[in-house]
C-alpha cells in the first residue's frame, strides 16, 4: 500500500511543491516548525528507515536536498536551514529542512505554525523560483 509521501509525489494528494526531479519530490510540511519547513523525500522508494536506502538512492536524496536547501535559503530569510531525519511520524523516508533563526527553531517538541493555504502557496512558489535558477 502506498504511503501518504508517494500519493503526494504522485499528485494524488494535493501539496505545495518546492522541487520536484525524476527521483524525488520536495514540498512545504502542512505542520511547519517555521515558514518554509520543507519535506525531501524519495518518489520510487518508501522505506521507513533513511539508512537503508541503496547507496544510489542515499546519495541522490542528499543531493537533491542540498540543492532544496540552498533554494530554501535564499526565498525564506534565515540564519541558516536546519536539517533533521526522524522518520517516526510517517513511514516513508524523509528529509526536514527547516529554515532557522536559533537552534531552537528546530525542536520538534514546541507548537508547529498554523500557516495558511495561501501563505504556504506563496511560499512554496518563492522557493520553486530559486530553484529552478540552480
Amino acid at each position: 500500500m502506498a504511503t501518504i509521501f508517494t500519493k503526494i509525489a504522485k499528485g494524488e494528494i494535493p501539496s505545495f511543491k518546492v522541487a520536484e526531479s525524476e527521483d524525488y519530490y520536495a514540498f512545504l510540511d502542512i505542520s511547519p516548525l517555521a515558514k518554509g519547513h520543507t519535506l525531501v523525500i524519495p518518489k520510487k522508494v518508501e522505506d521507513d528507515y533513511i539508512f537503508n536506502l541503496d547507496e544510489k538512492t542515499y546519495e541522490g536524496l542528499w543531493a537533491f536536498a542540498r540543492k532544496v536547501a540552498v533554494a530554501l535559503k535564499a526565498a525564506v530569510p534565515c540564519k541558516r536551514v536546519g536539517v533533521a531525519v526522524l522518520g517516526m511520524e510517517v513511514p516513508h523516508t524523509h528529509i526536514h529542512l527547516v529554515p532557522l533563526q536559533s537552534e531552537a527553531d528546530l525542536d520538534f517538541r514546541k507548537e508547529h505554525l498554523k500557516v495558511s493555504a495561501e501563505e504556504q502557496a506563496g511560499i512554496a512558489a518563492s522557493i520553486l523560483a530559486e530553484y529552478e535558477k540552480l
